[in-house]
């Protein structure tokens, strides 16, 4: 990695709000461009956080009216008009509306091949002329005039920040609801009884468990500026383009047109790779050179091999698994591209071409479950009629094999997480002491936090008792349905444990990096080795240690984003309540839906061919399950198991930060080496499987021409346009992905032709031993 300098002057417009000594004096008068002032900033140009220093007083001036870290001073207002309605009927019916739909569409989708993920954006887009149109015809008549109950259905004209609640709602809707990947593995693959009231109460107390770990830790992940969650700016920069009246640039576009056009761009367009040339997905052009040739179709496969050369052009393939490259800061990117590479094209290919554990014998890239000789393992033989593992049947059936890749993923993964604690510890912990001791000093704490200091916080108390009241029913929901769910109360406690543990490391590092480290693999190897053969108890226990987290987090970027926006607290609560109850209802009653309704939903061996009901991400969870849940870690990574030194993936990533950290150390004026994020580095591939090559080469590229290219030689476009086209490419891409299922989908209208081959590379899945005979018919017996 280079490092990255950026020599001259930056001049950007600012909005300033003056804040007087005692915070209570704000000033919501918005200076016209000509009037802004001038920075002279010390950013790098590479597209990670700026800290200016305070050489000048234009440099102070930037310390004290705007953030220290460029990329928000760039685009946050840091003006607010705290008399805007925002508690409004408008508000309540279309947020109410836009939940419901992204949770409906994004869980119907979900099961496809290439799952498509309709974000929040695109309601936040959607919504804009709806409140418009609401604001010019409801009335305006108030009722019950005089008394407490007093109310206006029509407050005035729709503003910015009834349209940031709006889109609070829609981001409950647009996240998946990870623990409906339980009801799926039970009823679709193990074909066990899991009732509908069952899991609701799974999905409800896994998802209403966040709260409790983000009111324990807003202190530290949202006033500090340095937490800055670079997600958030996607949005923040839509609602200035949607809400601000802009003069259009001499030979230029506002952002709103500009917008407006990447949109019908991205609509139209997606009708090649979403219908008439799905091939755009993955243009693996090397197995197109050599079709017979395993090896080429190993290397070049953007689905089922190592990915060389091949590349996607379609949004959902770039964006699906690790968001949009755009709102990723250039330095994470870095990180994410040395990951992908050390892992794809040095561990991977050695360790495979060397045959290590056998490698040859399965496919090079593939989540699938192997007995020693190749074939697909009988999970159903091993499990006994109380759901829990047969260890008689599991003795005559052998082994439990995966693909080299498969397990050198879950050695990275193991690496990743002591990486994570490590890191945080080294680069953060003074920090983080510091906030714990209260001593947060004025010059450390930005505008945005000054500002919302003039509206009542949400006190401790309320998170404290969702928190415990959620832990409560989750405990009787185990003990009261253990033959169902398995898990005994103390792996409750166990899992709160674990994730009040890493919430903190996690979350510093998905505010800083927009990138999220896995914990999954800890909790499923804990439970593992204490509670081993039950599946359904390591599910559970995996998403309550860790999907409660990661809920935590969500909630906190959402606060966020509510920081930024300068929406009152209490009020985004009761949003963000509101909308995750609704959420997780319509979420599990889709799934419901789907799984009774589409036949032989996920079972790849008989669904008709082309059929895009083939869950990947269900089958990678229903994988995980078996190896850390039925056979247990002890079998498969422990004493008794072929894996045993992947384990040593866990020292490693304990000392890789540590190295970065006596570098930087050793050589402070070079300041890319702080850049480098191992957590991050070594966490570029948690989400392979079911996440592809394709998808991460095509994200790289996209993500050095914007926040390398663009940031550092293009400064005024990208302030004024990336996280604009961002959404447009999103909201585009969701609008055109819907109305082709609509249309043609429900009516099963397809094309059949050569460019409706989503790799053409038939052969990067066949083992390379001499005498194995593959799964695929296709694959020829060396």
């Amino acid at each position: 990695m280079e490092p990255i300098h950026h020599e001259q002057e930056i001049a950007a417009p600012l909005l300033i709000a003056k804040v007087d000594d005692d915070d209570d004096y704000v000033s919501t008068h918005r200076p016209s461009s000509s009037s802004s002032e001038i920075l002279h900033g010390g950013g790098r140009g590479g597209g990670e956080p700026s800290h200016s220093n305070s050489n000048s007083n234009s440099n102070s001036d930037f310390d004290n009216n705007n953030s220290p870290i460029e990329q928000v001073a760039l685009t946050v207002p840091v003006t607010d008009d705290p008399n805007l309605p925002v508690l409004t009927f408008r508000m309540w019916v279309l947020g109410t509306l836009a939940c419901v739909l992204l949770s409906f569409l994004n869980q119907f989708f979900w099961y496809r091949k290439e799952p498509l993920s309709i974000t929040a954006i695109s309601a936040q887009i959607a919504v804009v002329p709806l409140g418009h149109l609401m604001a010019a015809t409801i009335t305006d008549r108030v009722f019950f005039k005089g008394t407490r109950w007093e109310f206006n259905l029509n407050p005035g004209p729709f503003n910015v920040k009834e349209h940031v609640l709006i889109t609070i709602f829609a981001n409950s809707g647009a996240g998946n609801v990870y623990a409906i990947h339980i009801v799926s593995a039970v009823k679709i693959f193990y074909k066990k009884n899991l009732t509908f009231f069952v899991s609701l109460i799974i999905v409800i107390t896994t998802q209403v468990l966040g709260f409790g770990w983000a009111g324990m830790f807003r202190r530290y992940l949202v006033e500090p500026a340095a937490m800055w969650w670079p997600h958030n700016l996607v949005q923040v920069s839509l609602f200035s383009a949607l809400h601000e009246k802009e003069k259009r640039p001499k030979y230029g576009l506002t952002r709103n047109q500009f917008f407006l056009i990447a949109f019908v761009c991205s609509f139209a367009y997606y009708v090649f790779p979403g219908y008439l040339v799905p091939m755009l997905t993955s243009l693996s052009w090397i197995c197109w050179i050599f079709p017979t040739s395993i090896l080429a179709q190993q290397l070049g496969s953007g689905l089922h091999g190592l990915g060389l050369g091949a590349l996607g052009f379609d949004w959902s393939s770039i964006s699906s698994y690790l968001g949009s490259p755009l709102a990723s800061p250039w330095f994470a990117t870095a990180n994410i591209a040395v990951g992908f590479v050390l892992v794809m094209y040095v561990i991977t290919p050695l360790a495979y071409w060397l045959n290590v554990y056998q490698a040859k014998t399965f496919p090079i890239f593939s989540d699938g479950l192997f007995t020693s000789t190749g074939q697909k393992y009988n999970i159903s033989a091993i499990i006994d009629s109380n759901f829990r593992l047969d260890i008689d049947a599991y003795e005559r059936e052998g082994p439990l094999h995966i693909s080299t890749f498969f397990a050198m993923t879950y050695g990275v993964g193991f690496a990743c997480l002591t990486s994570t604690i490590v890191h945080v510890l080294l680069f953060h912990g003074r920090e983080i002491w510091g906030l714990s001791k209260g001593a947060i000093q004025e010059k450390k704490v930005d505008v945005h936090t000054r500002l919302m200091r003039r509206y009542k916080q949400v006190p401790d108390w309320w998170f404290a008792c969702i928190l415990l009241l959620n832990i409560a029913a989750t405990i009787f929901a185990c003990q009261y349905y253990k033959e169902q769910l398995q898990l005994p109360w103390w792996g409750v406690l166990l899992a709160c444990g674990l994730a009040i543990s890493f919430t903190l490391p996690v979350g510093v590092i998905t505010a800083t990096t927009n990138q999220t480290p896995a914990l999954n693999v800890i909790t499923e190897y804990i439970i593992g080795y204490i509670y081993p053969g039950r599946p359904l108890a390591n599910m559970c226990f995996k998403v309550y240690g860790y999907i409660s987290m990661k809920q935590g987090l969500a909630f906190l970027q959402d606060f966020k984003l509510g920081h930024y926006m300068k929406i009152p607290p209490r009020t985004m609560f009761m949003a963000q309540v509101v909308g995750t109850l609704v959420a997780a209802l319509v979420h599990l009653g889709t799934a419901w839906w789907v799984m009774d309704s589409v036949p032989d939903i996920c079972d790849t061996a008989a669904l008709p061919a082309g059929s895009p009901w083939t869950c990947p991400s269900d089958h990678v969870f229903y994988d995980a399950s078996v190896i850390w849940g039925l056979i247990g870690p002890r079998r498969i990574f422990g004493d008794l198991g072929p894996y045993s030194a992947v384990n040593w993936f866990f020292l490693a990533g304990a000392i890789a930060p540590l190295l970065v950290w006596l570098a930087h150390k050793a050589f402070p004026s070079k300041q890319w080496i702080r850049l480098i994020t191992m957590p991050v580095l070594l966490g570029a591939i948690v989400n392979m499987p079911p996440a592809t090559a394709v998808n991460y080469t095509s994200w790289i590229i996209v993500g050095f021409m914007t926040g390398f290219v663009a940031y550092r030689y293009h400064r005024n476009w990208w302030k004024r346009h990336n996280y604009v086209l961002s959404g447009a490419l999103d909201a585009g891409l969701a609008f055109m992905g819907v109305l082709l299922h609509l249309c043609l989908g429900l009516n099963h209208i397809r094309l059949d032709w050569w460019g409706s081959g989503l790799d053409g590379c038939p052969l990067a899945s066949c083992p390379t031993a001499q005498g194995v005979v593959s799964v695929d018919n296709h694959c020829p017996i060396l």
